[in-house]
């Protein structure tokens, strides 16, 4: 089979000094966290608690539909208290599943050379990062680790970016953000971030999303290391 042809991406390096990276999705395979949430978890909450697995997704369905978009969507305390769960155990039973997107590691090599300071800025809660970090070197590659729980804020929030700035500098004109959620990207494009990329295939197991028509889409990071 052919691989399909990839138009280049053209950005202007020489204007952009700080690279922020979203984790899931973005710079690991999100097939993970899909399968965690979708598979795995409403089985093994069935099995804890001796219900069917219909009735577990009906439950974790309805507690996704009420915290989606907030902090505690991302929360893996408030979902162990959901739960009646170990979360963090239920991840480390399909821990081998953590993957990096394709490419992601040779960009991170790639940013390295052009001296970017590169910067993850993540929803993820920090057990979250701290299992990922543990199976992916993601750490060796990175300048600084912003968790979003440490604003109290997630990356969707309209306050989000002037929270960030009252902690950490950013000069938005001359940074770019890669990240594969909408809602993100249309904040930190209100909020004066210069350089935006959605990532059109978080999960290497299903089909690129439909392309979105405010941002330059992201299908490989070969795109960008012409």
């Amino acid at each position: 089979m052919n691989t399909p042809y990839l138009p280049q991406i053209a950005l202007d390096w020489k204007h952009i000094d700080t690279v922020f990276l979203d984790m899931d999705g973005t710079l690991l395979d999100l097939h993970f966290d899909n399968y965690f949430w979708l598979e795995h978890l409403p089985t093994r909450y069935a099995e804890v608690h001796g219900i069917t697995r219909e009735q577990a997704v009906s439950y974790l369905n309805q507690h996704h539909q009420n915290t989606y978009g907030s902090l505690n969507w991302y929360c893996l305390d408030h979902w162990q208290a959901i739960t009646q769960t170990d979360i963090v155990a239920l991840k480390q039973e399909i821990a081998h599943k953590i993957q990096w997107r394709s490419e992601a590691e040779a960009f991170l090599h790639f940013l390295r050379s052009l001296n970017k300071r590169v910067v993850l800025l993540t929803n993820a809660h920090q057990k979250s990062v701290e299992l990922k970090f543990n199976h992916i070197p993601l750490q060796d590659y990175l300048d600084d680790i912003l968790i979003s729980h440490s604003f109290q804020l997630p990356k969707e929030h309209e306050q989000f970016w002037s929270t960030l700035e009252q902690h950490y500098p950013v000069h938005k004109q001359r940074s770019l953000f890669i990240d594969d959620n909408v809602k993100v990207l249309q904040t930190a494009r209100e909020h004066g971030v210069e350089h935006l990329l959605l990532v059109q295939q978080p999960d290497s197991t299903r089909e690129p999303n439909l392309a979105h028509p405010e941002f330059v889409n992201l299908l490989s990071y070969s795109q960008l290391m012409a």
